[in-house]
């Protein structure tokens, strides 16, 4: 009959000359109530520090998303912002096209006689003024420019001439030493290029929305 197997017990063991050469430690088999006290209170500080550690971590990943998230979100509102204004702006100028039309419809001759307004000083010296304008304002044209001559002290003549080619309100003025003219199509059409080139000079860059 075999004898049963004792486990291997790692006690004190020797070197050739008789010298210890590996103790076991001792295992402490009792602890006074200081020291399980000293253990626990330990154990709790250790176990603290890691989950603090952890909910760190936690937070500054959640920050890191929340930083990202705002990023974006300010990225998306500059985009909106500035086709809010783009919009605002291209409504502005159809409002304000919608009101000069009206005006002009209603006072076709106001740009004549502001450039003669205008230009008095430089025409001062001339003896005749041609004015061509739409066939329908001829008239009209003559008897507001004679008014406003009067006004300024034009001791000239203003000659009104009928053209076929001129938009109603279009005008051009002719006094030998020089020339002016005005067109509303061409000058809103200038109007509206200019908004679109300062629109897209301004692109994304404008004053931030927040401060």
């Amino acid at each position: 009959m075999m004898d049963t197997p004792r486990k291997f017990g790692f006690d004190t063991v020797f070197d050739d000359r008789g010298g210890v050469a590996y103790t076991p430690p001792k295992v402490k088999k009792s602890f006074t109530p200081e020291e399980l006290e000293a253990a626990k209170a330990q154990a709790y500080a250790e176990g603290e520090r890691s989950a603090v550690a952890h909910a760190e971590r936690d937070a500054a990943n959640a920050l890191a998303e929340v930083a990202h998230a705002i990023q974006e979100a300010f990225g998306a509102l500059t985009h909106v912002a500035h086709e809010h204004r783009e919009g605002s702006a291209m409504l502005a100028l159809a409002c304000a096209r919608k009101i000069a039309d009206a005006a002009l419809h209603h006072f076709p001759e106001a740009p004549v006689t502001a450039a003669l307004e205008a230009l008095a000083r430089e025409v001062e010296a001339q003896p005749r003024i041609f004015v061509r304008v739409s066939p329908e304002l001829e008239g009209r044209t003559q008897e507001a420019l004679e008014h406003v001559a009067a006004q300024i002290g034009y001791p000239g003549q203003i000659v009104a001439r009928a053209d076929g080619a001129m938009a109603p309100a279009a005008f051009t003025f002719d006094w030998g030493e020089g020339r002016a003219a005005f067109d509303p199509d061409g000058a809103a059409q200038r109007v509206t290029e200019a908004l679109e080139a300062a629109i897209a000079a301004e692109g994304l860059h404008a004053e931030p929305l927040f401060s």
